[in-house]
């Protein structure tokens, strides 16, 4: 039989992972021959007395390990307080999480807690120090039941990802403590569109069956089709990642030949919604309601046999329905990011039947305060890492003067990009470092922002290794290439057109670099291209530059397939060893930094809040 679901205790033990195929997944599963049934995925009509069971969902997305509560605005959550005003609430945390998530499900007989992908990945040094081993932990200990991947969590390649589902020491750098071996999640990673080139398999389960309490729910997890232009080639190497309204609807055809007629899916993609606080409705008409980008027409074609989709990737916030391929509302749900929210979906079901009755199906979005209790077994965990972590985390690297914003920026230019940008220029200016005359930042790469006080602060205006990792954890080797300024225009131009125009990407320049950006024109227009200076001197497109970015983007990374025609490569230290070294050379306790003027992007039009 599929897992069955206990109540009390929340440690569980995994009935699917690291299966190298969807046939053996099939064959793991008894009961895979039962004969399909038909699945209602309209509203239903039932008679008076029908016995319904109530199915509770708590939905967690893009964790990124944040263990400690985030500093910054990547720690609050947009709300309106009684007076109607929006205000910025602290939120997350992983003691706090586990504590609203145990409140939560009591009173409930059944309860699952899901996630949808990136629960590793760009983690704060807490985690990713120790190649995020005790996010699994903690998330193990927080009753996580089951998650898809995300983007983040082939950073370090399939086979990391692959140790983090099974357990072991990590390859190079073994055990962290004496005795100590780490066990792995309790938790089947789900990857149905993540197949391996060789054999053509997913390379974990497609999807998860889980009894409740004689009811059959499926769970199917895909992460974004493009996860091979947001992370370097080597994580990817070896993979290909299908379409995932294609691979969902074909894993929804097998749960229905099982006889599962509550399906849930777990898309690491998101939207962008209209509203601007956490809990803003986003079906109401008028301002401010609706939701756009790239799970909508996801939703809109998944099977009608899926009764909810939870997503992620965008760190936004919304609760939504959207029309099924039948004409009926279905909930799309996503809670921001770094465990600042969790969604409560409500799903009854027909007793009688297995349907979800998609008519009665409620979901909200709630804040995680830290206004609650800590969850002491949480806090005991992140103590023992901070212990260990303690001698390289508290290192003081820098000083500033006041926040230096880079997540936390609602403009395409921030003042963090820009001192990142710097500090790779410096670095790599002289000519035996490579003669760096420009250099690039991705804005996906900059993970938070310095702030001059941290939560739990270690004192006002330190910047610490652990702070600085937080901004710069993929420690990406930094690359100096030669390119013409005709590759140059092109790159600018790739911020907001193509595979980027819906959603640009404005990369972060250093110092020197001047254009206008126009946000009243359309496509590769926006980018005014007489307006592109080095230094003041019109940029030649027949001329070579020598340019500095990360191996990232040097690769095509974010749809700047530019970058990848660079020639003459020259490999040079990590953009995060290169980060503290700025920071080190350019303050001290009496002479901070203090944060850059944004001064290099003139933008036209509404340009503010852009990726």
């Amino acid at each position: 039989m599929p897992e069955t679901i206990r109540t009390g205790t929340r440690r569980r033990r995994l009935l699917l992972a690291g299966v190298a195929s969807a046939g053996i997944v099939a064959l793991a599963i008894p009961g895979a021959a039962a004969s399909a049934a038909e699945h209602h995925h309209g509203p239903e009509h039932h008679p008076a007395k029908v016995h319904v069971e109530n199915l509770q969902l708590l939905a967690i997305n893009d964790f990124h390990g944040n263990l400690e509560p985030p500093s910054g605005s990547s720690g609050t959550i947009k709300e309106k307080d009684a007076t109607g005003a929006v205000v910025s609430t602290p939120a997350g945390g992983a003691e706090y999480l586990a504590t609203a998530l145990r409140e939560a499900r009591k009173g409930h007989r059944d309860s699952l807690t899901v996630a949808a992908g990136d629960v590793v990945g760009a983690s704060p040094l807490l985690s990713g120090l120790f190649h995020d081993e005790p996010t699994i932990e903690a998330m193990n200990k927080i009753g996580l039941d089951v998650t898809s991947v995300g983007n983040h969590e082939f950073d370090e390649g399939s086979a990391e990802l692959l140790r983090l589902q099974n357990g072991g020491c990590h390859p190079t750098d073994g055990c962290y403590a004496d005795g100590r071996r780490f066990k792995g999640a309790d938790f089947p990673y789900l990857a149905a569109n993540v197949t391996s080139e060789k054999t053509g398999k997913p390379i974990l389960a497609p999807y998860w069956i889980k009894n409740v309490h004689g009811i059959k729910v499926g769970f199917i997890g895909v992460t974004l089709k493009g996860t091979p232009n947001i992370v370097t080639a080597a994580g990817v190497k070896g993979l290909k990642f299908g379409d995932e309204v294609e691979t969902i609807n074909k894993y929804t055809a097998q749960l229905k030949k099982q006889g599962v007629k509550t399906i849930v899916a777990l898309v690491h993609e998101g939207g962008y919604p209209a509203g601007a606080t956490y809990d803003a409705d986003c079906d109401s008409p008028g301002a401010g309601a609706g939701i756009s980008g790239p799970i909508v027409d996801i939703a809109k074609n998944i099977d009608p046999a899926v009764d909810a989709i939870v997503t992620g990737h965008t760190h936004n916030s919304y609760n939504c329905t959207i029309l099924d391929p039948a004409g009926q509302p279905r909930r799309v749900t996503s809670a921001a990011s770094f465990g600042r929210l969790y969604t409560e979906i409500d799903l009854p079901i027909n007793r009688a039947t297995g349907d979800v009755i998609r008519s009665s199906v409620t979901a909200a979005n709630h804040v995680v305060r830290r206004t609650i209790p800590k969850a002491g077994d949480i806090t005991d965990l992140i103590a023992y890492y901070q212990k260990i972590a303690a001698p390289i985390a508290g290192r003081t690297v820098g000083y500033l003067s006041a926040d230096i914003n880079g997540r936390g920026s609602t403009d395409p230019e921030t003042p963090l990009g820009e001192l990142i940008a710097d500090a790779q220029l410096e670095g790599l200016a002289p000519a035996d470092k490579g003669g760096a005359q420009i250099a690039f930042m991705n804005p996906g790469g900059i993970r938070a922002d310095l702030v001059y006080q941290a939560s739990g602060s270690e004192g006002d205006g330190v910047v610490t290794y652990a702070e600085a990792f937080t901004v710069q954890p993929f420690t990406n080797m930094m690359n100096v290439i030669d390119l013409t300024g005709a590759q140059i225009i092109t790159a600018l131009q790739q911020q907001v057109s193509g595979a980027n125009e819906a959603a640009p990407k404005i990369l972060q320049v250093s110092r020197g670099l001047t254009y206008t950006l126009d946000f009243t024109r359309s496509g590769a227009d926006r980018v005014v291209v007489d307006t592109v200076k080095l230094n003041g001197e019109p940029i030649d497109p027949a001329r070579t530059y020598r340019v500095a970015m990360n191996e990232f983007l040097a690769g095509g990374g974010d749809g700047f397939g530019a970058f990848a025609g660079g020639t003459n490569k020259l490999v040079g230290a990590s953009d995060l060893d290169m980060f503290t070294a700025y920071l080190t050379a350019h303050s001290t306790a009496t002479a901070p930094l203090a944060p850059p003027a944004e001064d290099r992007i003139t933008v036209v039009g509404n340009g503010a809040g852009l990726d």
